[in-house]
């Protein structure tokens, strides 16, 4: 089936030659990541993770672990025991509108910086204090990124205001898509979320795979792959229409849509 690939870097997290089955995030103008904080800073994410046995999303989003009124992780904002320096407390608002509110001014909101370090040091994955602020700007940016790519699956359908109920951290679940890339070009993914999205009243599941792409100036880069799960026939056809779109841009580019 098809899928759309969001090509996510931290040196500028878009990629603007991206084109054809991998279109580049479309989120933003600008790069969200302080470019004075790079150096150095690919090898301190690297070593972040190492004390783990895999590489996933600091915040924890199982269901079993979140605040039922907001179905997101409860975190801390004080700092943490052996904790040197002050992070912040402020939280960016996401513009991914809450399905618990009426209201289009309701968005989500991402974690503080203090609470992602918390959130790390919970999981054993202690940071580099001074590159918090950057590893929150690529969190944020990512999940920016995969929001604009349900969008432009909803856009097939006649709801105006999809919005986002809940989304589930499923790391050790490879998706069957994954599991094709890993058999024919022997990749995985290092994560993967599950978002429900209410449309106008019908919720419908989305899978989004997070990929480590090879670094570039000493920065990450990341490829999503977000597409609707077949958990009913609207979402299969959808499917089905992308990959009809996607061999007609990749075999016959100069055809009419």
């Amino acid at each position: 089936m098809s899928d759309k690939t969001a090509d996510t870097r931290a040196t500028c997290p878009v990629d603007h030659s991206a084109s054809g089955s991998q279109p580049a995030a479309p989120h933003g103008s600008g790069c969200p990541v302080d470019h004075t904080k790079k150096p150095g800073f690919l090898s301190s994410l690297t070593n972040t993770t190492a004390s783990t046995n895999e590489a996933k999303c600091p915040v924890d989003h199982a269901e079993s672990q979140v605040n039922p009124l907001n179905m997101m992780p409860t975190l801390a904002q004080t700092m943490h025991e052996g904790q040197q320096t002050a992070l912040s407390t402020d939280r960016e608002s996401s513009t991914i509108p809450r399905a618990d509110q009426s209201s289009d001014t309701h968005k989500w909101e991402y974690p503080s910086p203090q609470q992602f370090y918390n959130a790390l040091a919970r999981k054993n994955m202690p940071a580099p204090e001074e590159y918090v602020d950057v590893m929150v700007d690529i969190h944020n940016f990512l999940n920016e990124g995969a929001w604009n790519e349900v969008l432009k699956w909803e856009s097939r359908h006649e709801c105006k205001m999809p919005r986002l109920i809940r989304l589930q951290g499923r790391p050790r679940d490879i998706s069957p898509l994954a599991r094709i890339y890993d058999w024919r070009f022997g990749v995985r993914p290092f994560d993967r979320h599950d978002w429900f999205v209410d449309r106008c009243g019908k919720q419908v599941r989305y899978v989004i795979d997070y990929y480590e792409g090879e670094p570039k100036d000493d920065m990450p880069v990341f490829n999503l792959v977000v597409r609707p799960a077949i958990d009913d026939f609207s979402s299969l056809t959808d499917r089905a229409k992308q990959m009809w779109q996607d061999a007609k841009q990749k075999y016959f580019p100069d055809s009419k849509k």
